[in-house]
């Protein structure tokens, strides 16, 4: 697996929790806020067993002490790291390896309190385990940055988890759940995402591809992917829903409109747009009927490369202009 731990621009999405209800997570949640530091995923998972009983509450707890106690190892980003290599003479031997470097990943990740993508993912799978749960570490490609628009699924840069729940598999990522990083020289800071939390799997894909197909737990292909717009964390933080847009590419013809139809706007919300090119703030004009608003972006042949769409002036979607 190539650096799977490639620093992406973190673009967390808020999205529904779906049949789990809220003021359950927030029964959880409290408990989980005076847990201590854990010395190891051991005492994680007896921790946590003692307290919960059902298995999403356990997947909770783990999750939210997760998010909110590790940080992203900016440090970390760019080191080119050797391959992990082992020699074996039997399949148990192997497989007895690497659960051992899994263990080894988590301890560290837990120890340090802070890690990239694939400790995130490796500590909620082994104290999941550990805790009686099933769960996966899923390795995939992130949809993170506006040059991703158009582009297919490639080799690895993230990783997130699915845990089994009754006879349902949920997804989550406890990376995007942790925070985010901002600022031109790059800091990161604590911001818990409790939406990024058995996440429906037709949002989750908006920015997640997993290298096993089988882990989209959705019908939707690569091609799909490749032609999403990029949506940013607000997005979906805010119940927004673009509609009547065939994906994320655009062609100019050098003049006209973009009409862009969104759903969801409360009363007094603004829109604005920006192109890449220009860097110039633009506020638009909105048209509504019933629960959809409807607003025109106008083209020039200057309207080029990314063009970006903000609510109450926070990003919620960008566009490639061609």
């Amino acid at each position: 697996m190539k650096k799977i731990h490639q620093l992406f621009y973190i673009t967390f999405l808020l999205i529904s929790a779906g049949t789990i209800q809220a003021q359950d997570f927030a029964k959880v949640d409290a408990v989980i806020k005076g847990y201590p530091a854990f010395s190891d995923t051991d005492k994680f998972a007896a921790r946590v067993n003692a307290d919960f009983k059902r298995d999403d509450e356990k997947a909770r707890a783990i999750f939210t002490w997760i998010a909110t106690n590790v940080k992203y190892d900016l440090a970390a980003y760019g080191v080119n790291e050797r391959p992990v290599a082992f020699s074996y003479k039997t399949q148990e031997e192997k497989e007895a390896k690497q659960k051992q470097f899994k263990e080894d990943l988590a301890q560290k990740t837990l120890k340090s309190k802070k890690g990239v993508c694939e400790g995130y993912a490796t500590l909620f799978m082994v104290v999941a385990r550990k805790a009686g749960l099933e769960s996966e570490f899923i390795p995939g490609t992130s949809k993170s940055h506006p040059s991703h628009i158009g582009a297919a699924p490639g080799a690895s840069d993230h990783a997130w988890n699915a845990v089994k729940v009754g006879e349902e598999w949920k997804l989550l990522d406890t990376t995007w759940g942790a925070g985010v990083v901002t600022g031109a020289k790059p800091q990161f800071g604590f911001k818990f995402n409790d939406k990024y939390f058995f996440t429906d799997p037709d949002l989750f894909f908006l920015n997640h591809f997993p290298d096993d197909k089988k882990w989209l737990l959705t019908s939707k292909t690569e091609k799909d992917f490749s032609m999403l717009p990029l949506y940013y964390g607000n997005y979906l933080s805010g119940g927004y829903e673009l509609i009547a847009l065939d994906g994320g590419l655009f062609t100019n013809p050098g003049s006209g409109f973009i009409t862009f139809k969104l759903k969801n706007l409360e009363p007094g919300d603004k829109v604005h747009y920006a192109f890449s090119r220009d860097k110039v703030f633009k506020e638009v004009t909105l048209a509504a009927e019933g629960a959809v608003t409807e607003f025109e972006v106008p083209l020039t042949k200057a309207s080029t490369g990314i063009l970006t769409i903000y609510i109450n002036q926070k990003s919620v979607a960008a566009y490639k202009i061609r």
